[in-house]
């Protein structure tokens, strides 16, 4: 049994999530990387190499860089359609990063236990103003919108994660299984908050917009490591190609709700911080079954119910 479940969500055969979720985002997260296989991380940390993000904006000066375009290629959109993905250079200055690492690791600090080594927090945009420029940001909602080809789409939700040194892998996974939205028009942006060597643990990426159905019949397992090491001994045995490549100062990643992904644990002695929004296509509705793999989804989606389409004042148009 999973100590991190309630007796009702551990309830039934290890693949039964058709209950709701019964306690916070942050025993969710707690639950979910317990489902991360292979041992935990051993030995010393290391220094990342220095970094000079050069001189931080202002708040406003920032909020004005998130509000200009971004030159998106139609070879950028094809990527992403062809691999489900696609890492994007230059999306911000390394200076306007850096100011938002300042203010997540501010409000971290202020509401996560620093004993938990992945920490993190979401709704944020709703009482930041900084956060809300970067959540609600014209140049990155017009880059997810661009990638899937919508005219309008809404948040899903923000979410501040700080994978902390020492802190172990990140299991594989789709969002399609996550996020209680009936459209594959769903799409979230990664964004580190510093550069992101391989050692810090960056997001990695199964290539290929169909890879996921080679681990469609992969069972699931919500009390231990099985499914997480069946996708990767599947991927293996199908040499599935995967991007797991470094992220340099201002490069953010775009991929798919049926983009299978992971990242590795954080061999570092900083922590890996990083900004995720997420955004679908105006008009989507909520699955008929939600189950507990999307977490406390009503927080993100209020007032929407199964079937119903996406539209609270929480899900603004961008």
């Amino acid at each position: 049994m999973n100590p991190f479940l309630s007796a009702t969500t551990a309830a039934g055969d290890a693949c039964d999530v058709a209950v709701a979720w019964d306690r916070g985002n942050d025993q969710w997260w707690d639950w979910y990387m317990s489902l991360a296989d292979g041992p935990a991380p051993s030995g010393p940390l290391t220094d990342p190499a220095s970094h000079d993000p050069g001189p931080l904006p202002s708040d406003d000066a920032l909020a004005a860089e998130l509000a200009e375009p971004y030159p998106l290629t139609d070879a950028q959109v094809a990527r992403y359609r062809a691999e489900s993905f696609v890492k994007l250079p230059g999306v911000l200055s390394p200076g306007g990063l850096e100011r938002l690492r300042v203010r997540l690791r501010k409000m971290l600090d202020a509401a996560v236990d620093p004993a938990v080594g992945f920490q993190s927090l979401e709704m944020m945009w709703l009482d930041d103003p900084l956060l809300r420029a970067a959540v609600l940001s014209p140049r990155i909602g017009g880059i997810a919108a661009g990638l899937i080809g919508a005219d309008r789409v809404r948040l899903y939700h923000d979410n501040a994660l700080s994978k902390e040194p020492g802190a172990g892998r990140t299991p594989w996974h789709f969002d399609a299984h996550h996020f209680p939205l009936a459209s594959a028009d769903v799409v979230t942006a990664w964004i580190p908050l510093q550069p992101t060597p391989r050692e810090m643990g960056p997001l990695a990426f199964a290539r290929g917009a169909d890879t996921w159905r080679v681990v469609e019949d992969v069972a699931f397992d919500k009390h231990g490591t099985s499914y997480d090491r069946g996708v990767s001994e599947a991927f293996r045995a199908r040499e599935v190609s995967v991007e797991d490549g470094p992220f340099a100062a201002g490069e953010m990643s775009f991929h798919s709700a049926h983009c299978f992904h992971t990242a590795g644990a954080n061999l570092t002695t900083v922590p890996r911080m990083v900004l995720a929004t997420t955004y679908f296509a105006d008009g989507v509705r909520v699955v008929d079954a939600p189950t507990m793999v999307s977490g406390d989804w009503r927080k993100f989606i209020p007032g929407a119910e199964p079937g119903e389409v996406v539209a609270s004042g929480r899900n603004p148009v961008l």
